[in-house]
């Protein structure tokens, strides 16, 4: 068989789904907003990936060696072009370190939003087709959550933990984990009595092959959706845990940290310490929350007709 009966084949056999993801891209693209939160993430992630390229210094102390001239005239010091974002208390280049705290807030994003997406896609998938008290069970264990606070419980469980980013890291997984359960049981509820399901049953597949290959799949588009809007929300999170002195140490590329440094420094008039890593993180935010918006109203079926 040639390629080109390989291809046109796949093509034929999923037409409606490139299609679909076809007409997907054109309301995309019809979307200012949308696009507008795509480019400004892209963007973001650009800026993670090439930061030792875009950054003029390395940001922190590796094995006591100084990675930047270190120069006592230069703390403190405003915006230039020698320094972009100008320099802390140390003389630290905050223009590296808001460049390289890009990195660490959009990895501190994806890991815990996809920790909690898997915990929480298996345990409503499970809890809402399932039933009985396997669903009470679980619903009841989410409310218990529920009932605190998002940000309350994370100091919480980090303070019980430690102050350190992995702590942080941890103690948002088991703050963002329920929403998704109750989000992956309510769609496999309306979803679990269609017809596709009952045939599926009716052929003998088992429960898990049911699950993780009809219910789940079908169920997706508000979990994608969610999920962007929470990456937004979890570096939000990190950044105030951080501001709070529960996050990464002093003088890292933190900007939750590094806004907490500079605003001692705020009446003072060094207000560039705070001001870029604040803006850093309204960007970022901002750009999940209008991207993961824009996303919702078009994978939403009634309003993609």
């Amino acid at each position: 068989m040639t390629e080109v009966e390989v291809t046109g084949g796949f093509r034929k056999a999923h037409e409606s789904q490139i299609k679909e993801f076809k007409y997907t891209l054109y309301l995309m693209r019809r979307s200012p907003l949308t696009m507008t939160g795509l480019i400004m993430l892209l963007f973001v992630v650009i800026v993670a990936i090439f930061a030792p390229w875009i950054a003029p210094y390395h940001p922190t102390y590796i094995g006591g060696q100084q990675y930047w001239p270190y120069d006592s005239s230069q703390m403190l010091s405003p915006p230039s072009l020698q320094h972009l974002f100008g320099t802390d208390d140390m003389g630290h280049d905050l223009f590296s370190m808001v460049v390289y705290g890009s990195r660490e807030a959009l990895y501190i994003g994806f890991i815990v939003v996809i920790v909690a997406m898997l915990i929480g896609i298996t345990l409503g998938a499970y809890s809402g087709y399932v039933g009985g008290w396997v669903d009470e069970a679980i619903m009841r264990v989410c409310d218990m959550f529920f009932a605190f606070p998002g940000l309350v419980l994370a100091m919480a469980i980090t303070a019980a933990l430690g102050p350190g980013l992995q702590n942080v890291m941890y103690a948002l997984m088991v703050v963002w984990w329920p929403g998704y359960t109750r989000i992956i049981r309510g769609q496999v509820l309306s979803v679990k009595e269609n017809q596709y399901i009952e045939a599926a049953r009716a052929v003998g597949l088992s429960r898990f092959k049911i699950i993780w290959k009809h219910v789940i799949p079908n169920s997706i588009p508000p979990i994608l959706v969610q999920a962007t809007m929470d990456l937004g929300n979890v570096i939000l999170t990190a950044a105030g845990l951080a501001f709070l002195g529960l996050g990464a140490a002093a003088y890292t590329a933190d900007w939750g940290v590094m806004v907490s440094q500079g605003r001692a420094w705020l009446l003072a008039g060094y207000w560039w310490w705070s001001t870029f890593p604040g803006l850093a993180i309204f960007i970022t935010v901002l750009a999940f929350n209008l991207f993961g918006d824009g996303l919702r109203d078009i994978l939403d079926p009634r309003l993609r007709r």
